[in-house]
């Protein structure tokens, strides 16, 4: 395939081959991040029905084996999946640290679909689940970073707002797509067979989908140039922090207030809307897939938005608004009893955090040079997404566990004024990425 970065530097106004190319690769790069993100999801519905299997109560090895996991996965994988795959990204280019994660999602994917249970080999059991785990949380620590970087720099000049706007439509799809499955197989199949082998059939799923996510991504051209991957400071820490120090710590600030809120009116808002608001679970179910659905269709247009309005002011207005109204959404949420209401309150929130995810990717990208932008990226979402998206769940039931539920509400809206204050510190034009393509 054509090098993209040459074609555009040398036409002014890309060619209608130039612009099929362009969607190809940003299609081809996203369906791995759709594919990343529905494995990733899956666990977490499939763990109702297969957690016997591995970890049964009478086992306390088993027990103290799934919870490792789950901390291993989630927190301690991420920022090492970052840093990794951002390195691997730098130096040795962005298609073949795509590769790899791909091929790793997919191999933690199969081996869980194969995996024998504790009945037949005890405690290697879990521990084989644990691994699995850990191989996916590393796969999608490092996958973001690289897919931002990759569809920011074959992104349109003019339109790169819109076009990165993509990377969170597959990753919110992934997680509908998760659902979906899930759905259809409660209906095709009763719990018994469920808990005995159904469990396994959305993970051979993830596996086989995460080869055709392969195949795609194998005909990419690769974005970053040899002068760049050569360079000495390429995917290098030291080299990060020596000279890119302030835009790392600008990048961590809004992706805490944005992986929290994110997080917030995501994967902990259904159980937020059983446990305080008193809706069943098959309703608040119904509102967030909805919700969720809604949300995916808002990322292009607010990544177009952003095109016109300009990266900066999309994200003080993310700031502003979220700082403003988490307060008066969560607390109205908190009684509502019409699911309708439910919904627009929700989609409402969801359209605030729009103004930062549709351009999460493209704003941290437009930070930092070729040479360590893969790492800048990914690592400072890996962190920041680690100790506060990953933590949002935990601090608001321990919070409404102590009586203090509310407080919750302001610890969010306290971040979401980070992160307008943080923004302010952005440049009213990309510092890199401007001049390139």
């Amino acid at each position: 395939m054509t090098d993209l970065t040459a074609t555009s530097a040398q036409t002014a106004s890309p060619d209608r081959e130039d612009v099929r190319k362009r969607v190809y690769a940003i299609v081809a790069a996203s369906s791995g991040n759709l594919v990343e993100w529905f494995d990733f999801y899956v666990y977490a519905f499939c763990a109702i029905y297969f957690a016997p299997s591995f970890f049964p109560k009478s086992d306390p090895t088993a027990q103290l084996l799934n919870t490792a996991g789950v901390f291993a996965a989630g927190f301690l994988m991420r920022p090492i999946g970052g840093w990794l795959f951002g390195t691997i990204a730098d130096r040795h280019g962005r298609k073949n640290s795509m590769l790899i994660s791909v091929v790793m999602m997919c191999a933690g994917s199969l081996l869980i679909a194969c995996l024998p249970t504790h009945a037949s080999i005890g405690n290697w059991a879990p521990a084989l689940l644990l691994l699995a785990r850990l191989i996916q949380g590393l796969s999608v620590g490092g996958e973001y970073g690289t897919t931002a970087t990759y569809m920011s720099e074959v992104a349109l000049r003019g339109r790169r707002g819109f076009f990165s706007s993509f990377q969170y439509v597959t990753l919110i799809g992934g997680q509908l797509l998760a659902v979906l499955v899930v759905v259809i197989l409660q209906q095709l199949l009763d719990e018994a067979q469920l808990k005995a082998w159904g469990w396994r059939i959305p993970f051979v799923v993830g596996a086989v989908t995460a080869v055709v996510a392969l195949f795609l991504r194998r005909t990419l051209h690769e974005t970053s140039s040899a002068a760049s991957r050569g360079s000495k400071e390429a995917g290098s820490v030291a080299g990060l922090f020596r000279h890119h120090k302030a835009a790392f710590f600008t990048v961590l600030g809004y992706t805490a207030g944005g992986s929290l809120i994110f997080y917030t009116f995501t994967t902990y808002m259904q159980k937020y809307l059983v446990n305080t608001a008193g809706m069943s679970i098959k309703t608040a179910s119904y509102v967030m897939t909805g919700c969720l659905f809604l949300y995916m269709c808002m990322q292009p247009l607010f990544g177009a938005l952003s095109d016109r309005i300009g990266r900066r002011r999309n994200m003080l207005l993310f700031g502003a608004l979220g700082t403003l109204c988490t307060v008066p959404i969560l607390s109205a949420l908190r009684t509502v009893t019409s699911p309708g209401l439910a919904f627009v309150l929700i989609a409402a929130a969801l359209a605030i955090v729009s103004f930062y995810t549709s351009i999460s990717g493209i704003v941290k990208a437009e930070m930092f040079p070729p040479e360590v932008r893969a790492l800048g990226v990914g690592l400072a979402y890996a962190i920041a997404n680690a100790i506060f998206g990953g933590s949002a769940e935990y601090v608001a039931l321990g919070m409404k566990t102590l009586g203090h539920e509310t407080a919750f509400y302001w610890y969010v809206s306290a971040m979401m004024a980070i992160a307008f204050c943080v923004s302010l510190r952005l440049p009213r034009q990309a510092r890199y990425l401007h001049h390139e393509h």
